[in-house]
């Protein structure tokens, strides 16, 4: 009973406690449309969207040149830089592959390397090792206007590497057994040289463009019948031709000041007697109308080499800085239209790549990729569509500003060593240039006018002019780029590997 009363009562108590409970205000509705946007979270990775500010561009300082001439002619160069203990010791040669004889080519390269095979009583080891013994190796290049010689060195070594440059340079012996033995290397190089579709580019370009009888006309390597011509007294006497204190420049920049370097250069080189005189500048070659395209039959190529150039122009000319800047708009840079075209667009490529080599006599103008073979004559076409879009479609300041600021932005490059301070004042002893050419460079760089770079561009590379060479499958070329219209096609077959001697 009480259980039930307990009941009762509590059934009364909820039935009481619900009807004394305030009932929950609606929310009113929203009227339709007035209800606010959910404002989305923020994106942490949105700073992407924009590229970060550039900083200031650092100055542009060009390194000073100083020049000296010896009552003998020889020439002396210095650049002081004094940050390191360092100085490069080096002679410049003003004669290059271009003064090689006919059917001698090769001659100038094999030259200057024996020079270091053996001098004043030492033999190759000999020589060697007393290079070793100050911590350094020396090395030559060769090239069209002439040979560069020498080594870096710490401060305190300048007259020791100094004295075995002058023997090396004054009485290099030119042994037989030496020669024998370079001239092996030298084929055995060549031989290589001749399984690379781009030497074979590069031989076959410079014939077409040049010619075979000109100075320019040939590798510096030279080829193998040329090289096996060779003779050790071809190598005498081209020495006793081509160097002598008036052909000659003692290059030295680092840590020495002019003052120092034309001491040392008297001690070394102040009595050196010679009969060589500057070789003639090479005659600018005839730039005639397209009328083949040349290849170079290499079956079962899974690429296709595309050479295209012309003659273009001499160092020191007026169009030199417009020049570089048309070619680098043109195929230059990452950024350019040709290597945007055949890359990014069509994927046909993994780069292209133009420029124009200035030298000491006209140089050539270049524009050059290597594309799938199965897109070879696309791949061709391009490059004409390019070419002629060049007069078509006009360069813009948008794509000359980035061209001028990369051509500028890297000559400091050139600099940034003992050894490229070395190699840029020999440039300007081979090419015949003022002291000031750099700065000069970089002035006509940045004053270059659009309609400067317009009117270059359209007058060296028009299409007509662009010789054209490939090197590839014989089959694709002749089916892909035959029908395009742009010439007869000449196949020029690549040179053979000499027969190894016993």
């Amino acid at each position: 009973m009480r259980r039930l009363f307990l009941a009762v009562s509590t059934l009364a108590l909820l039935a009481a406690a619900c009807r004394s409970a305030p009932q929950p205000t609606p929310e009113p509705s929203p009227a339709p449309g007035s209800q606010a946007p959910a404002t989305p979270p923020a994106d942490p990775e949105s700073f992407r969207d924009q590229p970060p500010t550039a900083g200031p561009a650092p100055e542009l300082v060009l390194p000073r040149f100083e020049q000296a001439v010896l009552d003998n002619g020889l020439t002396v160069l210095v650049s002081t830089r004094k940050e390191l203990p360092l100085v490069y010791v080096g002679t410049a040669f003003a004669a290059g592959s271009a003064t090689d004889p006919q059917g001698k080519w090769g001659l100038a390269d094999l030259t200057y390397k024996m020079m270091l095979e053996g001098a004043a009583g030492k033999d190759t080891l000999a020589l060697d090792q007393a290079f070793q013994n100050l911590g350094v190796s020396p090395s030559v290049s060769v090239g069209s206007d002439g040979a560069v010689l020498g080594v870096r060195v710490l401060q305190r070594n300048t007259e020791a590497a100094l004295a075995l440059i002058t023997q090396v340079v004054r009485q290099p012996t030119f042994a037989p057994k030496d020669f024998e033995r370079r001239q092996k290397l030298q084929l055995a190089e060549l031989v290589r040289a001749l399984g690379s579709p781009g030497f074979l580019a590069q031989r076959t370009f410079l014939d077409v463009v040049f010619g075979a009888a000109h100075p320019y006309g040939h590798p510096t390597s030279g080829l193998p019948e040329t090289v096996g011509a060779v003779t050790v007294r071809d190598v005498k006497a081209f020495y006793e031709k081509n160097v002598g204190p008036r052909t000659t420049a003692l290059v030295m920049t680092g840590d020495i000041t002019l003052e120092q370097a034309v001491a040392l250069a008297k001690k070394s080189f102040g009595d050196w007697k010679g009969k060589a005189v500057l070789p003639p500048v090479p005659p600018a070659p005839p730039t005639p109308a397209r009328g083949q395209v040349v290849f170079v039959p290499k079956a079962g190529l899974d690429q296709t080499i595309v050479l295209m150039g012309r003659p273009g122009i001499a160092a020191g000319h007026e169009d030199e800085s417009a020049l570089d800047l048309a070619t680098t708009v043109f195929g230059g840079f990452f950024g350019s239209r040709l290597n945007m075209n055949l890359r990014e667009d069509k994927g046909y490529s993994y780069g292209a790549n133009s420029g124009s080599d200035a030298r000491l006599g006209v140089g050539p103008v270049t524009a050059s990729a290597s594309v799938r073979a199965d897109v070879t004559g696309a791949a061709v076409t391009e490059f004409v569509n390019e070419l002629k879009g060049l007069r078509e479609r006009p360069i813009t300041p948008r794509e000359l500003e980035p061209a001028r600021e990369g051509l500028i932005r890297a000559f400091p490059g050139s600099f940034e060593s003992v050894e490229g301070l070395g190699s840029s004042a020999s440039e300007l002893f081979l090419r015949r240039r003022p002291l000031d050419e750099y700065a000069r460079t970089v002035a006509g760089l940045e004053k270059a006018t659009p309609a400067e770079v317009q009117r270059v561009a359209e007058a060296y590379l028009g299409p007509d002019a662009m010789q054209i060479v490939l090197v590839g499958d014989p089959e694709v070329i002749q089916q892909q780029v035959g029908p395009l219209g742009l010439g007869k096609l000449v196949a020029k077959e690549p040179a053979k590997a000499p027969a190894p001697k016993p």
